[in-house]
């Protein structure tokens, strides 16, 4: 099972778990958990702790606390590594205290898949795929927990961009359509919305909820291929709306909404200022509801 996992290279939507008992394994004078170990085997070689990593939706454990099984699942393919927004001084602290190894065999998971799993929503979120400032086909309306939306995902399933055509493609969109490949994975989770890049290029994303402690303008966070970023706070949208007031902010803002860009980056670090800019982009509207 984990030689056919290693070989799909993720490219499935569902694999089976590959369960190991829930034991730390010694090697030389390192100890490692054994999801920890298959992921630096052969995913990440720089992969240090537990809490680098987030179990994917698509994992059959997702949603179970670690103290229901005396198993855990190490398929490689089922994890990703944490991205993280910008942290702030009390973050870090934080952070750094989350990261201290443990030799505990009882370490609590450290991301949102001990949490109470999503069951299947009427909608809870449409995606516009953009091409410049252009929309190409309908929206693509999502009652699952979680979606796949690629170009090049030999076994998955749900929003193929391949499948949208537009006449008179500009050079660069068809370029940059050719780095999508498996896309991203977009996950409605127990703490938010998540957003798993499965390409093997960087995707960029963009939320209300990104926006680092109380700062105001455009924050365009880099998700590099393999890793996952929680793209939308439930509780922070809410924190949001309560803080703004009856004051709406400058300019066009909907703030239940996540714009993810495919290989190209916007906003102030980048050439390009604004999403409509990139050649191939995706708009998230969140249902609120």
């Amino acid at each position: 099972m984990l030689a056919r996992s290693l070989e799909a290279r993720g490219a499935e939507d569902r694999t089976d778990c590959v369960s190991f008992p829930r034991i730390e394994l010694r090697l030389g004078k390192q100890r490692y958990w054994p999801q920890v170990l298959t992921c630096k085997l052969f995913r990440w070689p720089d992969l240090r702790h537990l809490s680098q990593l987030k179990r994917l939706c698509i994992c059959g454990r997702c949603g179970r606390s670690p103290a229901d099984s005396i198993t855990v699942c190490c398929d490689p393919y089922h994890f990703s590594r944490l991205c993280e927004p910008e942290p702030t001084e009390h973050d870090t602290a934080r952070q750094l205290r989350r990261n201290e190894p443990s030799n505990s065999q009882n370490q609590d998971w450290p991301d949102s898949s001990a949490l109470p799993s999503v069951t299947r929503d009427e909608h809870w979120c449409s995606v516009a795929y953009w091409e410049y400032r252009t929309r190409v086909g309908r929206l693509y309306t999502v009652c699952e927990p979680s979606v796949s939306i690629f170009c090049d995902l030999p076994r998955g399933t749900g929003f193929c961009l391949a499948h949208l055509h537009a006449d008179g493609r500009h050079e660069m969109v068809r370029r940059t359509r050719g780095k999508i490949g498996g896309g991203i994975l977009l996950s409605k989770e127990g703490d938010g919305v998540w957003a798993y890049n499965r390409s093997e290029h960087p995707v960029f994303a963009s939320s209300p909820t990104l926006v680092r402690g109380h700062a105001r303008g455009l924050t365009v966070h880099k998700v590099l291929p393999g890793y996952s970023l929680k793209v939308f706070d439930y509780q922070r949208a809410q924190a949001l709306q309560r803080a703004m007031g009856p004051e709406l902010p400058d300019g066009p803002f909907d703030p239940h909404s996540v714009r993810i860009s495919f290989a190209k980056g916007w906003g102030p670090s980048y050439s390009r200022q604004f999403i409509t800019s990139c050649p191939c982009w995706l708009e998230i509207l969140l249902n609120n509801c």
